[in-house]
């Protein structure tokens, strides 16, 4: 039987769609922020840097509050397998819209697009990895890391090739390039779809067809009335990470609500979800100091790193392919740890824990450079740093994908996994707003106040972590 280095075979079709998603997604990404507060005369739209920031967190957040769209569809209307197979045509659509519509018009049209499509392929893909193993699986989080490795190929490739055009030729050839990864990613994996096991096209919880017409008419309602706060104003650039972050909360309050009042799973399905929700919190706190490496992190490359290498200026967006190397390269140094250890290896409440005090301790790095000049922080230093934010992440993110799958219960896959990347969404779209917080006068209580807050939250859950045990047994 043919493997993917040990894992099944099929995992290489959702590895290479998943990668070419990913490099568009990031490579996009990478010059997004600069493309919005750049003036007309560089390219940009010359949108202020604090709405801009707040605009990129606030995309990010709807990236992943979208997953509840893509969740719910797959799990009753479509199965996971077709969701992610549509969501990559959208994420395709909106990057064109990006690379041909000019100005504003192009970055709404395209980010609502890019939005929507990644969402649903990104709860869809990670809940079809899972179809791919038995229960009780040894090489679940083997695989989960050898996904994620595919996730940073795509990610480093992303930022460098579009940052590359973005500084030479122009903008909207960066955005252009992104909608051709997509387009490859989409080709690849159209050939490959079927070699995926026939759960994976399943649908849970199919809804009843009486119902169509109701959840018809709650969509139309809902475009209906977002479209008429956006043309009254209600809801502007200024405000949009705020508004993500309230109706995520909403958002997360009901999903378990409705999980844990379902008649559906059973006494100990509501005890280990019970146990999810400090992993949850845990995750927040993550995620709102990691996913500044797109709001604040671009603004301190761009104004107070030294990018010079040998007389040429590095672009901005090369930056984001940092992390992606350390990925990379410890991806399977991790992957690898955790197979060597089996069943000695740390709970995952020790490893969330730990991801969120290495976030806070990768903050309190930037506190030796406060006060430098203009382009006065060394590259090395900074790259220094992301090791950091790598050593975190790998703690945190992968093993969140997995526990996740673990621990839902039967009917609530996919929308378990979807919950997971609420707590992604709340985080991203509290970095945008943190994000105004940040300027060169405020560096020093920015990076040490948001530092310490993680360290303590880590330290927190630590401390909880045989409570929580007991809570998601037989799970660890």
């Amino acid at each position: 039987m043919r493997t993917f280095f040990g894992q099944p075979w099929a995992l290489v079709h959702l590895f290479g769609v998943e990668m070419w998603e990913r490099f568009s997604f990031y490579g996009m990404q990478g010059i997004l922020l600069i493309y919005l507060y750049y003036s007309a005369s560089q390219g940009g739209l010359g949108i202020p840097q604090t709405t801009a920031a707040g605009i990129v967190g606030a995309y990010g957040g709807a990236v992943y509050l979208s997953t509840i769209i893509g969740a719910w569809v797959a799990d009753r209307l479509l199965g996971s397998e077709r969701v992610l197979f549509f969501s990559a045509i959208v994420i395709m659509l909106g990057h064109i819209a990006l690379a041909l519509i000019p100005g504003v018009l192009g970055v709404g049209v395209g980010l609502v697009l890019v939005a929507l499509g990644s969402g649903g392929l990104k709860a869809n893909a990670t809940s079809v990895v899972g179809t791919l193993y038995e229960a009780g699986d040894p090489r679940r989080d083997a695989g989960f890391s050898l996904f994620y490795l595919g996730i940073n190929l795509g990610a480093f490739f992303g930022p460098i090739l579009t940052g590359l055009l973005q500084s030479t030729i122009g903008f909207h050839f960066g955005f252009g390039l992104a909608a051709l990864g997509m387009f490859l990613g989409l080709a690849q994996y159209s050939f490959g779809r079927r070699e995926l096991p026939a759960v994976a096209r399943e649908v849970p919880d199919p809804l009843p067809r009486r119902r169509y017409p109701l959840w018809i008419g709650v969509a139309i309602a809902a475009i209906v009335l977002i479209a008429v706060l956006v043309l009254t104003h209600v809801i502007r650039a200024e405000y949009l990470a705020q508004i993500v972050i309230w109706v995520t909360v909403a958002a997360a309050i009901v999903y378990f609500a409705v999980i844990l009042s379902s008649k559906d799973i059973t006494a100990d399905d509501r005890r280990r979800v019970f146990g999810f929700i400090p992993l949850f919190v845990a995750s927040v706190a993550f995620w709102s100091l990691y996913q500044q490496q797109f709001t604040v992190l671009t603004i301190y490359s761009d104004q107070r790193l030294d990018r010079s290498l040998f007389g040429w200026v590095m672009p901005v967006s090369w930056v984001q392919s940092i992390n992606p190397v350390f990925i990379i390269i410890l991806s399977g140094v991790f992957a690898a740890i955790w197979e060597k250890l089996g069943s000695r290896q740390p709970a995952t409440p020790y490893k969330f824990a730990a991801g969120t005090a290495v976030m806070g301790a990768a903050f309190l790095l930037f506190l030796p450079f406060v006060g430098g000049g203009k382009n006065s922080t060394p590259l090395l230093a900074l790259v220094g740093i992301v090791f950091v934010f790598t050593v975190a992440e790998l703690l945190l993110s992968p093993v969140g994908l997995s526990v996740t799958t673990k621990l839902a219960p039967a009917a609530f896959q996919t929308q378990m996994v979807a919950l997971f990347f609420l707590s992604v969404a709340l985080g991203t779209a509290i970095s945008g707003e943190l994000s105004a917080l940040y300027s060169a006068r405020t560096e020093a209580a920015y990076f040490g106040i948001l530092g310490g807050i993680a360290i303590v939250l880590g330290l927190a859950l630590a401390a909880l972590t045989p409570w929580v045990k007991r809570l998601i047994a037989p799970v660890r």
